[in-house]
């Protein structure tokens, strides 16, 4: 993490996560700039963490890094994804309170003097809760109903449900994430790890600014909430041993009653379709616990290994 002396830190850090977003960048940092004009903040760095990609988005930073030197960047040697992309900015990060957006304007940046003014209440984490969301398909909007009715059911934090990680966060919490090592970084999740004092504010998410999202489709939504699943409770773990009581209940039940159907002298199917329906069922809840159990051993791989959670190729500003 870059240190700095409190003298020498700006106000307001924004970390920005981008992959592919060259048409968003002047319009984003455009209102960026007059949001916080308008609330009187002129003391402010702007990181933008890069993964990097074949089209202009890094060339086109690098042009603002140039003209602006509160705009700083850091280029990744390889594609890390948006959570790491996220930390990695938190650990660079110089000011007092820093400000987590995507890009692409469905996060308004309209929203920080609020924020900012939540913070000086007292509060060290605000986060953006969306009302609505417009632009989004059904599948996405049910996908992440179910996501945070599942993550709140068995998580063992509480995760603001509606919520991103656009976030405003005290340097007290950002020097405290920067303690945790783990390499998948569920940001949501952390920061309620963390703990502190914390509130919302509610807004209507707009529509993308332009294209499609490229960190936020709808397997990418399913990876990071299995992440917050997986990654902040064994509640899986206990459901899949649940899956194997019910299993071998089930089948002393079918046992059971094909032996009292033979002592009364009924009729009873015995044949092909009834054993291949019983060997898919048993099948298939083994796969789903074998599969549970891979999801914990691969993180637990992926710790242990103890890798560097990302390499920066270049650094700007």
């Amino acid at each position: 993490m870059t240190e700095s002396t409190e003298l020498d830190r700006p106000f307001l850090s924004v970390v920005v996560p981008v992959f592919q977003e060259p048409d968003c960048i002047s319009p984003f940092l455009a209102r960026l700039r007059n949001a916080l004009s308008l609330a009187l903040i002129d003391s402010y760095e702007i990181i933008f963490s890069i993964d990097p990609s074949t089209d202009e988005t890094f060339s086109r930073i690098e042009v603002e890094c140039h003209r602006d030197k509160r705009v700083r960047a850091l280029l990744f040697s390889r594609r890390i994804g948006q959570p790491m992309a996220t930390i990695a900015g938190l650990e660079h990060s110089l000011g007092m309170a820093v400000v987590v957006m995507d890009i692409d304007l469905q996060d308004p940046p309209e929203l920080i003097p609020e924020m900012v003014a939540k913070w000086k209440q007292g509060f060290l984490v605000v986060s953006a809760k969306r009302r609505s969301r417009v632009g989004e398909t059904m599948v996405k909007k049910l996908t992440v109903r179910i996501g945070y009715s599942i993550i709140k059911k068995f998580g063992t934090v509480e995760i603001l449900p509606n919520t991103g990680d656009f976030r405003l966060m005290d340097r007290r919490v950002v020097d405290e994430l920067a303690r945790f090592t783990e390499s998948h970084g569920f940001l949501r999740g952390l920061t309620s790890l963390v703990g502190f004092k914390q509130t919302s504010i509610e807004f209507d998410r707009p529509a993308r600014h332009s294209g499609s999202g490229n960190y936020n489709r709808l397997f990418g939504s399913l990876r990071i909430g299995l992440d917050g699943i997986v990654g902040f409770s064994s509640a899986l773990l206990n459901l899949s041993t649940m899956f194997g009581f019910l299993t071998a209940f089930l089948s002393f039940l079918v046992g059971a009653s094909y032996v009292m159907l033979k002592i009364m002298g009924f009729p009873f199917p015995i044949g092909n379709a009834s054993i291949v329906t019983l060997i898919l069922f048993v099948g298939g809840i083994q796969l789903i616990c074998l599969g549970i159990a891979g999801q914990y051993i691969s993180r637990i791989y992926d710790e242990v290994k103890r890798r560097p959670r990302y390499i920066i190729d270049r650094k700007l500003g």
